[in-house]
């Protein structure tokens, strides 16, 4: 499938979203004006309190969702059904007990086609694949291990190399770090960092970490309280490639007390003012005053 070419690998065009035909009677939707365009390879942060939407985003990306009104177009075409070129990673890693951290890392391979048909001729060629990137993650020597034998931070390693088996063109993170002690988290993120760099897939994040969503992203996007909708849009202009230093930095700081001021106004009087326009966010008080 070619790029789209417009450069716009998402595509929201005033989406909204409401769960059931009662609801959407009632006009009472879960998210509402959405229009966003990420560029191909772009690597955004979704951030906002809990129950903003967040979740339901996503489903609407990954096409587990259709929305009740607008577009939604992903690599250019229009989303219908569940999506193939997309992984997804959440909080818990939900490995199977039963199967090594290889085998864990090899089920989207054998229930997702064009693979699943191959699997038997080609499961030499997968099994080295997931050894591979098991290993490009730190879990060499590992990869015959149990889930109950790895730690927390090893297990989201499986779950985030079995997201990328299939070399989706987009990964959906949904706080999928959370769990996690703050130096494991960290250390996940250069993971993580290294593997977009390399590959340049498109990656959503959905995270409550703000440190985590300036680190990693190349914009930042603010929900407001439910019914969810952007309000805030925060290009993130710290070179890369970005190491941990960078995280104790005052530019740094300046952003992530940028973005927790919009949370604290949001949890304050429930918005900063009306679906963000497509520009480089301003400071705060700007963008709080605006109209």
């Amino acid at each position: 499938m070619q790029a789209p070419p417009d450069g716009n690998f998402v595509d929201f065009s005033d989406v909204w979203l409401a769960y059931n035909d009662e609801l959407l009677a009632q006009n009472h939707f879960a998210v509402e004006a959405i229009d966003l365009k990420v560029r191909e390879g772009e690597f955004i942060a979704i951030v906002g309190p809990s129950g903003c939407g967040k979740s339901t985003f996503m489903k609407l990306t990954t096409g587990l969702k259709m929305p009740s009104r607008g577009r939604i177009l992903i690599d250019g075409q229009p989303v219908t059904g569940p999506l193939k070129i997309s992984g997804m990673a959440f909080q818990a890693p939900s490995l199977l007990p039963w199967r090594t951290a290889v085998d864990n890392v090899l089920l989207p391979l054998e229930i997702v086609e064009p693979f699943r048909s191959q699997f038997k001729s080609r499961r030499k060629e997968f099994v080295e694949r997931a050894r591979k990137l098991l290993k490009k993650v730190g879990l060499g020597g590992y990869e015959d291990k149990f889930p109950w034998q790895l730690s927390g931070g090893m297990q989201q390693r499986v779950s985030i190399c079995r997201a990328l088996i299939h070399e989706p063109k987009m990964l959906l993170l949904d706080e999928p770090f959370g769990a996690l002690d703050a130096f494991t988290r960290e250390e996940l993120w250069c993971i993580l960092r290294d593997l977009w760099t390399e590959q340049r897939f498109n990656v959503i994040l959905v995270t409550h970490d703000l440190r985590e969503s300036v680190f990693l992203a190349d914009t930042v996007y603010v929900m407001s309280k439910s019914p969810g909708r952007f309000v805030v849009k925060r290009e993130i202009d710290l070179p890369r490639p970005r190491d941990l230093e960078v995280t104790y930095t005052q530019t740094f700081g300046d952003i992530v007390h940028e973005l927790r001021s919009h949370i604290g106004a949001i949890r304050t009087v429930g918005t900063v003012g009306p679906p963000f326009t497509n520009q480089a966010t301003a400071t705060a008080d700007k963008q709080a005053k605006k109209p």
